[in-house]
């Protein structure tokens, strides 16, 4: 798909709207569970050197060049944004592993790969912001083969949220819409995959930021926090999305008991 394709996700506006690009002018893409639930992910899907994976909503391509370097794998990282997928390439040659991946600009929900192709399909925080999530699940199985498997980590409901908290998270989230465990379930089942495991994960405020330091290397984690202080000074629409998120409904570390994030993996 060429990169000026017309893409068919909606985009959302105003705050929800520069959630995205404040993401990719930072460098800093992140999911709940960070490092740990990447990895188990990666040992559900059995990926390993001689796997073929696709990593859908590939941010800044943390995951794709951590599989590429680590497992020796083959991977294609896609996502919506045009600087996402840029940051992805500066970060495939930094990381030496150009030879391994590729990045390209692409929608999860019209994928433009032909069916039986990858031997896994990886997702991380990326379908809580679908306009049609099925839609989207039945892409993943498409372009998986037969025996391969189909896996993503998201944010999951613990316990019944207050109305104003879902507010919230959307607005301030890019538009994200969560699950529970069993909604993120039932994606994987209306599609016919087998062996689905499904399970939630607790998790607290401290755990996730430990998690997210641990999915970058300090050089590329500092750089990234140099870039946001220097939008937050330089970047009146920085500032403006700031000042509109920073009143939560609770505490930041209240809110951790309503939701946490859920492994969900099935075989085609």
């Amino acid at each position: 798909m060429d990169n000026n394709e017309q893409l068919t996700r909606k985009k959302p506006s105003g705050t929800e709207s520069y959630y995205f690009d404040l993401q990719a002018t930072w460098g800093l893409t992140k999911h709940m569970g960070g490092l740990n639930a990447t990895r188990e992910l990666i040992e559900l899907g059995h990926i390993g050197k001689n796997s073929y994976v696709l990593d859908v909503g590939c941010g800044v391509g943390i995951t794709a060049c951590y599989m590429a370097g680590e497992y020796g794998c083959r991977v294609v990282g896609i996502d919506l944004s045009e600087m996402m997928v840029r940051r992805s390439k500066e970060r495939a040659r930094r990381k030496k592993v150009e030879d391994k991946v590729e990045f390209r600009v692409a929608d999860a929900q019209e994928l433009p790969f032909m069916d039986n192709l990858f031997d896994a399909v990886i997702i991380e925080s990326v379908n809580a912001f679908m306009d049609d999530k099925q839609k989207a699940a039945n892409e993943y199985k498409r372009v998986t083969k037969k025996g391969g498997y189909v896996g993503f980590n998201e944010v999951t409901w613990i316990e019944a949220p207050p109305p104003e908290l879902v507010e919230y998270l959307s607005r301030a989230l890019g538009g994200a819409k969560f699950l529970t465990c069993d909604g993120w379930k039932d994606l994987l089942e209306k599609v016919g995959l087998t062996d689905i495991l499904a399970k939630a994960c607790k998790t607290t405020a401290w755990r996730q930021w430990a998690n997210e330091v641990k999915q970058m290397d300090p050089g590329d984690y500092l750089r990234a926090w140099g870039r946001f202080l220097s939008l937050c000074f330089k970047s009146p629409a920085t500032r403006k999305y700031l000042k509109e998120i920073i009143m939560f409904p609770k505490s930041i570390f209240k809110i951790f008991k309503y939701f946490g994030y859920g492994i969900y993996v099935g075989r085609k």
